[in-house]
């Protein structure tokens, strides 16, 4: 996010992982900019850990959803499912943290901002993160106006792409303050909001925690269990 984005936390460890995630830069519309961080896996088991609830995020009025838009705390409701783990193929571990979060950002030369709710929940192995961002530019013009490298895909009926975006780590314990460096790759697919591709997109993102390749079939179990439960999501 520009404007928002999950606390980091610490469990004990000194190392802390900060995963940033560009799904679009510029112009006057966009998908935006996250900030992912989060701590390292934790040094106690997982099954000695209470699966993790959602942390309400305790809007003010002012920042409440608009009508027909959705909320971080909903967008955490909606993932934080208790087969999560068995989706992502970890059957054994817990959520560690849950939480949403509300946030938007303003495009160049835009008179409005466009909103980018997102959660993340995390496992001991896993971190997955869903988003929505309601902008104008559907998923497939902006996959022919950015050329990137993302694959177009059809997931729930709609236009989908799927891309790779690089992760890095944070160490606040290095002998000279600080020190970052690539630490993985998370994989991000992008399903259009409306089955025509009016505008508007969900984003779920996956990474592991120890910077192996996340399993892309895990990340489209996830996407094909957790969006159609999210409010608002237009079936066609």
């Amino acid at each position: 996010m520009t404007d928002g984005s999950s606390a980091a936390e610490r469990d004990g460890n000194p190392w802390v992982q900060a995963i940033m995630a560009l799904v679009l830069v510029g112009g006057v519309v966009g998908y935006g900019l996250w900030h992912l961080l989060g701590p390292g896996s934790a040094a106690a088991s997982t099954a000695e850990l209470p699966a993790a609830t959602c942390t309400p995020s305790s809007p003010t009025p002012r920042d409440r959803a608009p009508s027909g838009h959705v909320s971080g705390d909903q967008l955490c409701t909606a993932l934080n499912r208790p087969d999560l783990a068995a989706l992502l193929g970890v059957p054994g571990e817990k959520a560690e943290t849950a939480d949403g979060g509300d946030s938007s950002f303003r495009p160049a030369g835009a008179k409005t901002e466009i909103r980018t709710p997102e959660s993340t929940v995390r496992f001991a192995t896993y971190a997955v993160q869903v988003s929505a961002t309601y902008d104008r530019l559907s998923v497939t013009e902006a996959h022919e106006l950015f050329g990137d490298d993302s694959e177009l895909r059809t997931v729930l009926g709609r236009p989908a792409t799927l891309s790779s975006t690089p992760t890095f780590s944070i160490d606040f314990g290095a002998p000279k303050g600080t020190a970052a460096g690539p630490n993985g790759t998370a994989r991000t697919l992008t399903v259009a909001m409306d089955p025509k591709d009016k505008g508007g997109s969900y984003e779920i993102s996956l990474w592991r925690e120890d910077a192996v390749p996340p399993d892309d079939a895990a990340l489209l179990r996830v996407a094909e269990r957790v969006l159609p439960t999210i409010p608002g999501w237009r079936a066609g």
